[in-house]
């Protein structure tokens, strides 16, 4: 098997237009990754595939969509595998019920549940001020549950890159995040 030597860009630019061998690889590069991605952020393998499967689904769909002035390939591709990812677990099927309980269940109510829906909107509000750079470590590290060697290697960079880049993320993050606070 040969690789193919065209960058990410080019080959997202070459599927926008049509081209399946372009398309399959991308699909051989990021496939298995985006599967692990969707392995522990839904937890079952069923839906981790038909998460991926969506994933590049939309990639062929939507490859004409990516601009490489607003960011690199690997985190629009990464953008679109956690949207995939998160519309899986909307997904997700609840058994029936067959008779509404008597008493209401323990946990948290709807007033955590309106506060935790809150503190989640002002963090994603936050995530979309930061450069794209720093973005995509947070959003693989976080929501793809990533270790920071996996990211380096992912995205084929330094790991002392990584943790400079988490750790000047985080750093603004919760800068924002206490500046919308005062």
């Amino acid at each position: 098997m040969t690789t193919d030597a065209r960058t990410d860009e080019e080959l997202l630019a070459d599927v926008a237009g049509g081209d399946q061998i372009a398309f399959e690889e991308l699909h051989r590069r990021y496939a298995r990754s985006v599967l692990g991605i969707a392995l522990r952020r839904i937890g079952d393998r069923g839906r981790a595939e038909d998460a991926t499967q969506d994933t590049f689904a939309s990639i062929w769909r939507s490859a004409s969509r990516f601009d490489p002035a607003r960011g690199e390939a690997t985190s629009w591709l990464y953008t679109v595998a956690r949207n995939a990812i998160v519309d899986g677990l909307r997904r997700r099927r609840e058994p029936p019920v067959d008779d509404a309980p008597e008493m209401a269940a323990p946990g948290p109510g709807p007033d955590d549940a309106a506060e935790q829906s809150w503190v989640a909107w002002r963090v994603h509000r936050a995530l979309e001020v930061l450069p794209e750079q720093e973005r995509s470590l947070v959003e693989l590290a976080y929501w793809g549950g990533l270790s920071q060697s996996e990211v380096a290697q992912f995205l084929n960079i330094p790991l002392g890159t990584v943790k400079t880049r988490t750790r000047s993320a985080l750093a603004r993050l919760a800068d924002l995040l206490e500046g919308e606070l005062s």
